[in-house]
């Protein structure tokens, strides 16, 4: 009898880390932190494999009425794409979640289409997580809405769960949110 409750347990726990919970998260450039940084390594003047494009962006929940922390990383330009008016990076970037953690993620990063990368990792509540996250390009390189689908971890706090915001070019963050008033941050949110 022992035996096929520890396997009961096993089992639940499994099913329970491979549920699959969506995060909506917005990414917005409010033109505030000299955010993006483009270094033409290649010294051409047109888009070129090997520059180098380090980034910091605000990040909010996906109803835009939370500030939850930023964006920090950089992509490397693979191709400048002329016929699609955009680029292939490789991106390798971290979004932090104040006290709740970060989440890290890695992969190609389309300017010109939505792209799926892949997450790397995770600390505090998101240790552990897998899975892969999908960036819908709104206006590049300014408003992004990320759709990350986690594994691998406990189940989300309310505040970060929401019905998010349609995706459009005039979408902003709450004035409150913005202006970072305790109701409209995460705890410890990261600046």
């Amino acid at each position: 009898m022992a035996a096929s409750s520890s396997a009961l347990r096993t089992t639940v726990s499994t099913v329970k880390l491979d549920k699959v919970q969506e995060l909506y998260v917005y990414e917005i450039n409010e033109r505030d932190r000299g955010s993006p940084a483009y270094l033409r390594l290649s010294q051409k003047s047109v888009n070129s494999l090997g520059d180098l494009v380090p980034f910091s962006n605000k990040i909010y929940t996906g109803d835009l009425e939370k500030r939850i922390g930023i964006t920090a990383g950089i992509c490397i330009l693979i191709e400048n794409k002329p016929e699609k008016k955009g680029d292939r990076y490789e991106a390798i970037y971290s979004l932090y979640f104040g006290s709740y953690g970060h989440i890290a993620v890695q992969g190609q990063y389309l300017t010109y289409e939505d792209t799926y990368l892949a997450i790397t990792g995770g600390s505090g509540i998101f240790e552990g997580v897998t899975g892969q996250v999908k960036l819908h390009q709104i206006v590049f390189p300014f408003k992004i809405l990320y759709t990350f689908y986690l594994k691998g971890i406990g189940e989300l706090p309310e505040e970060l769960l929401c019905k998010p915001v349609e995706p459009h070019p005039g979408v902003e963050a709450t004035p409150a949110a913005k202006a970072c008033e305790p109701h409209a941050t995460i705890a410890n949110f990261t600046n």
